[in-house]
């Protein structure tokens, strides 16, 4: 399971591709919004849910899916990138579990990101 008692999970870059990583898990008709990649670890946006992806071990055959759905976000929050700061936060705050943060590095579209959330948790 992630930590999510340490607030931020990994920063992460646009890799459409990785979204390939989680359809194992996906229900009839979840399709994937936007994919993005650690080192190793990731998150897949669907239209359904959000999905961490832990690979865990020397081997990275382990893996860890945790699922966020959409209807439980209670508040999010966007900080877009700047001149100097070039990275880019999204906090979620999802009942029973706290606050999550993901941050992006790059030129991640967050504001998209931000729309999708709207449309689903709004």
């Amino acid at each position: 399971m992630i930590d999510f008692k340490n607030p931020s999970f990994v920063k992460l870059k646009s890799s459409p591709e990785y979204g390939r990583n989680v359809e194992a898990i996906f229900i009839e008709g979840e399709k994937t919004l936007g994919a993005y990649k650690g080192v190793r670890d990731g998150v897949v946006f669907t239209n359904k849910r959000i999905i961490a992806l832990n690979v865990q071990g020397i081997t990275g055959k382990k893996k860890d899916y945790t699922s966020l759905p959409y209807k439980n976000i209670t508040a999010f929050s966007v900080e877009t990138a700047g001149t100097f700061d070039r990275d880019a936060e999204l906090d979620v705050w999802m009942s029973g579990l706290g606050k999550v943060r993901f941050e992006f590095k790059g030129m991640s579209n967050i504001l998209e990101i931000s729309k999708f959330i709207s449309s689903f948790a709004l």
